[in-house]
């Protein structure tokens, strides 16, 4: 890897075109916009909408976890529909995601240190509260991807596979996961790096991780015994274990029946549909609050009455305590002919 130091300067012809996609007014004047890129697809796989340029290669980071949960079940991995659920979550950290992730361990003969992942803090901010104010610390356990570990290091057991050592590349494990997110994104993936849990991370494109939560969600709806089906169910049946309390990718599962939905760090979002429609954003400011509004401008283009989750859709801007703006999605649609990324070899 490449330290800051002797990594190459970034020309600005390389960089991803993305749009303005969200942008926050104050009393009519335009004080911050969110670029990005974003697409919307039909359940045949050709575009309903899209924006920026949603053909660059971006890191879906933990919007893979539907993915990789997908892999470990096809891999012989059996647990009950809330733990699934945990195995494919960013979680905000609260006593039932730990436990859920202990439990998992239990239940194959594991413990904490058999864990890979990095320490943290819980990632809810009501939750992480509470643990400092009980004087916990930054652990395994409380971080937000610990589901998903625990779920790696029992699907290494049931198989015979060293734990020691599940997030290498090249570990039987971690072949399999590359090779789920190839057939179910239909594309190779253009990098290789580690996300922030230690686990490999796969650049892909927009329209790949889209028609995969498409794929997700359609065998969940089609409830056709499959691995996609499994993880669809269990992410629908149990929103509050892939995310948490106040959090929007819960609500939107919760208000949007039959969806598939998952949050990435640096503003990505996925969602897919029952019918196997589905929508990808990514922001490129890495910017947060900007990832719902793009989504549901995605999911109008797609034809959807958004009218109940239009809470999702926007945010007041405050001054003096008093509403005197909005965070709000631009008039980003269009369908414009997709060609190939700059950076893309021939």
């Amino acid at each position: 890897m490449l330290s800051p130091a002797l990594s190459p300067a970034l020309s600005a012809a390389a960089l991803p075109q993305h749009t303005p996609l969200v942008a926050a007014t104050r009393d009519g004047l335009v004080e911050s916009v969110h670029y990005g890129s974003a697409i919307a697809l039909e359940a045949d796989g050709t575009t309903a909408a899209a924006a920026g340029d949603p053909l660059a290669p971006f890191y879906p980071r933990s919007s893979l976890k539907p993915l990789q949960a997908v892999a470990m079940v096809r891999a012989g991995l059996e647990l009950p529909a809330d733990l699934l659920a945990l195995a494919a979550a960013s979680h905000s950290g609260s006593a039932k995601h730990r436990q859920g992730a202990l439990r998992i361990l239990e239940q194959h003969g594991l413990s904490v240190s058999d864990f890979g992942n990095s320490r943290d803090l819980p990632y809810g901010p009501a939750e992480r509260e509470e643990w400092l104010r009980n004087g916990g610390r930054a652990t395994q356990l409380t971080q937000n991807c610990s589901g998903k570990h625990a779920a790696m290091a029992a699907t290494c057991t049931i198989n015979g596979w060293p734990v020691k050592g599940y997030l290498d590349p090249s570990h039987p494990l971690q072949r399999l996961v590359a090779a789920t997110v190839t057939e179910l994104t239909g594309e190779e993936p253009r990098a290789l790096s580690t996300d922030g849990c230690g686990t490999p991370l796969y650049a892909l494109t927009l329209p790949g991780m889209a028609r995969a939560f498409g794929t997700i969600a359609r065998a969940a709806a089609d409830d056709d015994g499959s691995a996609e089906a499994a993880v669809g169910l269990a992410m629908q049946q149990h929103p509050d274990m892939v995310a948490g309390a106040g959090r929007d990718v819960t609500e939107l599962m919760r208000l949007l029946p039959g969806a598939v939905a998952k949050d990435g760090f640096e503003g990505v979002q996925l969602v897919g549909l029952a019918d196997g429609r589905s929508a990808a954003v990514k922001i490129s400011d890495g910017g947060d609050r900007a990832r719902m509004p793009a989504t549901l401008k995605l999911l109008e283009a797609l034809g959807l009455d958004t009218t109940g989750l239009a809470a999702l859709g926007t945010a007041p801007v405050v001054g003096g305590g008093l509403q005197v703006g909005l965070l709000q999605a631009t008039d980003f649609l269009s369908q414009p002919s997709l060609s190939p990324p700059v950076n893309e070899a021939p």
